[in-house]
């Protein structure tokens, strides 16, 4: 299976932990990760090659020119390597058909082959929408002239190269952007949202992107049904969205001690 990873240095550690995850519980798979960067030293990718081969997977490295949305919105905890996964279909290697991108602050808590075979005929990505976060109708008037079926988180997405080769076009993109610089709030999934929502398909967001900071929401929702151990056992994807993030000491979530359980493995593959 192909991975997709973008990032900068600041998200080097978050990485390993996340690809610890991966392995731990995707044991009998062979994985392929794609990192895609343009500020990274080489000395840090010469360890995290040296890491990723402690997990039995195989790192390849595709250095983007530094001048890609070097003028593109930034803000808080999010960098411009954000916007790469828009690209991956021009960078990546024309023989993968698909690629699974992965953010760095996710645990990978079970098998993900279901998922990454999902049938993607006629769709150009598979993600989920958190529903409880009500943007939809928001973000139709921060950009009126463009339809938002669903708002779909991009930190899971699973790209249909072939057909994103033949329908996404790159300056679409970088006028998007462009024109609505001082709208954008969570920059590269406004972009993905607004010109191609219609064109991913959805996901149960409980099992392949459960929002970490929703699990009361989530146990309340399903009258019990997903508690704990209905996460340990069926969620693929545990996502810490936002900014407050597990690594960081002042942290207080349900799944703190989930995270620093893999952190020390992870820290255990990195001696």
């Amino acid at each position: 299976m192909n991975i997709l990873i973008t990032l900068d240095s600041n998200y080097l550690w978050p990485l390993r932990v996340m690809l610890t995850s991966l392995g731990l519980n995707n044991p009998n798979e062979t994985f392929d990760i794609y990192l895609m960067h343009s500020r990274l030293k080489q000395d840090e990718i010469e360890a995290l090659d040296c890491f990723v081969k402690k997990n039995k997977m195989q790192l390849h490295v595709v250095e983007i020119d530094d001048h890609y949305f070097n003028e593109a919105k930034v803000c808080m905890h999010y960098s411009k390597e954000m916007y790469y996964r828009l690209l991956a279909h021009k960078f990546l290697p024309k023989d993968i058909s698909r690629i699974l991108y992965l953010d760095p602050d996710i645990l990978v808590l079970n098998p993900l082959r279901e998922f990454y075979e999902t049938d993607l005929t006629d769709y150009l990505y598979a993600a989920c929408c958190h529903k409880k976060i009500a943007l939809k109708l928001v973000n139709q008037l921060r950009f009126t002239f463009h339809k938002i079926y669903n708002y779909y988180n991009s930190g899971v997405l699973l790209i249909n190269l072939e057909l994103v080769r033949n329908n996404v076009d790159e300056n679409e993109i970088f006028a998007f952007v462009n024109k609505y610089h001082n709208r954008l709030i969570l920059p590269d999934q406004d972009v993905l949202n607004a010109l191609y929502s219609g064109k991913i398909k959805g996901m149960d967001e409980t099992q392949y992107n459960y929002d970490a900071r929703l699990y009361l929401y989530y146990k309340a929702l399903t009258y019990g049904k997903c508690d704990m151990e209905y996460v340990i056992n069926n969620t693929v994807f545990l996502h810490f969205c936002g900014k407050k993030k597990p690594w960081n000491k002042r942290y207080i979530g349900p799944f703190l001690s989930l995270y620093k359980h893999y952190e020390k493995w992870a820290r255990i593959l990195s001696e």
